[in-house]
């Protein structure tokens, strides 16, 4: 990563990105809430990478050093809090579920009307919301062992690679053993969960570049729509037909 701007207090407002769009990396003394209204947007840190569609939003705490890209034409809508609310309690950054009524209040307290008072009890409202959001295990952590780096760089490249990992582990010089270990170790999950994670990332990049879901479906390794449609479900709590439209 970049070398980090500081930025103290983190923005609230409306930022509209283009596709690919990037905010260089930065930190800021406040959290943030990220969220794209419309479009996908991921945030990346040294611990590896966090993506939302309009369905969830990443909370990232203050003094992470992170960064912004867009997928689609992205509406994010950015809320910047103090260190004092952090009504979930997070030290990491997470995707969080977004329910209608979170997202309305959101959209109109990245507006930056209204007086000082009615503000405070819109934050108020939105705060106790975000509170009842359950996180959603879409975090794809960043492996540094390079062998380990070697295999997951190239499922990246071709996230429909059916190989496994004994396979792959002879192209990268580290046994099937080796290698599931280091997946525990470093990326805290099993090498299957850490392929579905990173073909849920891929999918979600090709639904905001308007590829059609079964297309997504193949090019990201599931064996059909219904298969890649209950993967999502799973993931994101709802289709992947909502997560394309907004």
């Amino acid at each position: 990563m970049k070398v980090s701007r500081h930025m103290p207090h983190a923005p609230t407002g409306l930022r509209l990105l283009p596709p690919g769009g990037e905010i260089d990396a930065h930190h800021h003394d406040d959290h943030q809430i990220v969220y794209a209204a419309r479009g996908v947007v991921s945030v990346a840190t040294g611990e590896g990478r966090w993506i939302a569609p309009a369905t969830q939003a990443i909370w990232i705490p203050a003094g992470t050093v992170h960064e912004h890209r867009a997928y689609g034409r992205t509406d994010l809508r950015l809320v910047g809090l103090p260190v004092t609310a952090n009504p979930l309690g997070l030290d990491a950054p997470a995707v969080l579920a977004v329910e209608p009524l979170l997202r309305e209040l959101i959209v109109e307290y990245t507006r930056e009307r209204g007086t000082g008072a009615e503000r405070a009890r819109l934050l108020a409202v939105l705060l106790d919301r975000l509170r009842r959001s359950p996180r959603r295990p879409v975090h794809l952590p960043a492996p540094r062992d390079p062998r380990l780096a070697a295999v997951c760089a190239a499922l990246h490249e071709n996230p429909a690679d059916p190989r496994g990992l004994a396979r792959l582990g002879a192209e990268a010089g580290a046994s099937e053993r080796t290698l599931s270990r280091l997946f525990r170790a470093e990326l805290h999950m099993t090498f299957p969960q850490w392929r579905t994670q990173l073909r849920l990332h891929h999918a979600l990049i090709l639904l905001a570049e308007d590829v059609p879901v079964t297309a997504v479906a193949h090019r990201c390794g599931w064996a059909s729509a219904s298969a890649f449609i209950d993967a999502f479900r799973r993931a994101f709590g709802d289709t992947p037909g909502r997560a394309k439209h907004g």
